[in-house]
């Protein structure tokens, strides 16, 4: 059902939904320009593909909510074990990068200052935003019952390093539709309720990697902490000086060289 009809339509669709525990979007907290404004400490669940998309995507303010109390947990889908250039390294295995990779992850959360990581560990570049893996996505946000989800954006093709990802955007596709309507609703994967995770509601969703972004936080305390935990990543990092010069010059346009502001983008949808 379309939104655009007759106002007692729109009426009684936002009735039923409020009776099914589905979220309806606040259009008008939606569209702040101001960050976080949260009153209490929250629990923030990210969810993205591979190891390092945390860090790399929107670590900057993963750090900012640690720093400030927030609990964040990361729920990665894969383990990245075909991130790795095989000429530097013939011997490598995919099983080796997966186990090289869990590390990697664990040390750079704990730079940003994440309490948990964890792995659903699907293979690389073979991400599929279907039912099956939609129920785990459910289960996790079941489990883990966050107050604010981070995601990808599923619309991102064109990157600015050119094409995204295809498990950003199938990561980003199959979050978003665990997280609405499945995650609050008992008639979505009902055997999860038998397994001990009833329906949960979120406060707000968090989308990164984002060419539609309405809220901008800015991270530039946080860029040092950012880099760092980038660098722990050292199977995705072939040459550390040319990454900083890269970030570095990921500068807001009002800024400058001796005085740099760095920015994180999100488009952020509240329920609450």
């Amino acid at each position: 059902m379309h939104l655009r009809q007759k106002p007692e339509i729109v009426t009684r669709y936002s009735e039923s939904m409020h009776r099914y525990r589905f979220p309806i979007p606040d259009s008008r907290k939606s569209m702040t320009l101001q960050p976080e404004n949260w009153q209490d400490k929250q629990n923030i669940l990210v969810v993205l593909a591979h190891p390092d998309d945390p860090e790399f995507f929107c670590g900057g303010t993963l750090a900012r909510w640690a720093r400030a109390g927030h609990s964040i947990t990361y729920q990665l889908l894969t383990c990245g074990d075909k991130g790795f250039n095989p000429t530097t390294s013939p011997d490598m295995t995919t099983d080796a990068l997966c186990a090289i990779r869990h590390v990697e992850q664990a040390n750079a959360a704990k730079v940003i200052g994440a309490q948990a990581v964890h792995f659903l560990d699907h293979s690389d570049g073979y991400l599929v935003p279907d039912l099956d893996l939609r129920r785990e996505v459910v289960r996790a946000i079941r489990k883990f019952k966050p107050d604010i989800l981070v995601a990808c954006d599923p619309q991102n093709l064109f990157a600015t390093y050119g094409l995204n990802h295809p498990d950003h955007r199938a990561a980003g596709q199959v979050v978003l539709d665990a997280a609405f309507p499945a995650a609050s609703n008992p008639t979505f994967f009902p055997e999860l309720i038998t397994e001990g995770y009833p329906p949960h509601a979120l406060k707000e969703i968090w989308v990164t990697l984002t060419n539609q972004p309405n809220v901008t936080i800015d991270v530039t305390d946080m860029w040092d902490i950012k880099i760092s935990a980038i660098l722990e990543h050292k199977t995705q990092v072939e040459d550390p000086k040319a990454l900083l010069e890269r970030f570095k010059s990921r500068r807001t346009d009002d800024s400058t060289e001796e005085n740099p502001r760095y920015e994180e983008k999100f488009r952020v949808i509240k329920y609450s």
